[in-house]
């Protein structure tokens, strides 16, 4: 396995206290069978206690994340894998998008005939149950309500990548878009947005926290990347792995990220 991941419990205090914010996967980082767990929830008031930034990657959709960006203690969601962002604006929810209204509308042909495609040519394949709330990329489901098999999987990316899209599989879905956004690319446009902050600069002070292949590029930028104890089930498929690896799995590994955090400011 390279670049063997080391306990979470090894992390140098100097570097945790140094860390002014968390970047955090949803799917399977925050919740389990689709619901927050309560000790991840627990975990995200601690840090908005105590004026710890927390932002929200995911590849569910705007639609999806619409609840979530107004109800959890968050600053922000940035959703269909850096091409939406969420963030409240005092009682409104702020929603605004990476790509124009003009490139919007013109990929909507492109993402419905790129899903028929892959439901055409994928024999088992079917679309996510939250499809209706996306707007930039289009998902097909694996592993949440459906089951694909590998080669399943891999023939659904070759189809979307025959289409001219980026793809990635997540812990449940696989994800299609026409751009050139990604799960950094939001990170970096939110921070900016929200705070003035080049994340480039700062990228030892920002933990991501995640659990899938997907994750791969975050953990490869960032000096303090997390992966919760259920990446290991993707073990086989990672090139890329977090310098960390919590002991609990999910929501469990999340809360464990926030304690180890938190304890150095005390």
């Amino acid at each position: 396995m390279p670049d063997a991941p080391s306990p979470l419990a090894d992390c140098p205090p100097g570097m945790l206290r140094a860390v002014r914010g968390v970047l955090t996967d949803i799917d399977d980082t925050l919740t389990a069978d689709g619901a927050v767990m309560p000790q991840a929830l627990q975990a995200l008031s601690a840090l908005h206690d105590a004026d710890v930034p927390v932002v929200a990657i995911t590849g569910r959709p705007m639609g999806w994340s619409e609840r979530f960006a107004r109800d959890w203690p968050i600053d922000a969601i940035v959703a269909e894998n850096g091409s939406v962002a969420l963030f409240r604006e005092g009682e409104a929810l702020a929603v605004e998008y990476a790509q124009d209204e003009a490139t919007r509308v013109a990929n909507t042909l492109r993402l419905r005939r790129a899903a028929e495609r892959v439901l055409r040519e994928v024999p088992g394949a079917r679309l996510s149950s939250d499809s209706a709330g996306r707007v930039t990329d289009i998902a097909v489901d694996h592993s949440e309500f459906a089951h694909l098999s590998a080669q399943q999987i891999a023939d659904v990316v070759h189809v979307m990548q025959a289409e001219g899209m980026h793809a990635t599989v997540s812990s449940i879905h696989i994800n299609g878009w026409y751009g050139e956004h990604d799960k950094l690319s939001g990170a970096r446009w939110i921070l900016q947005r929200l705070w003035r902050i080049d994340l480039d600069a700062e990228r030892e002070r920002w933990v991501y926290v995640g659990d899938s292949t997907n994750d791969q590029l975050m953990f490869a930028h960032f000096p303090l990347s997390v992966g919760v104890a259920n990446l290991l089930r993707f073990a086989d498929q990672l090139t890329v792995w977090p310098a960390y690896l919590t002991r609990g799995e999910r929501g469990e590994g999340f809360a464990e990220v926030a304690r180890t955090l938190l304890a150095v400011r005390l």
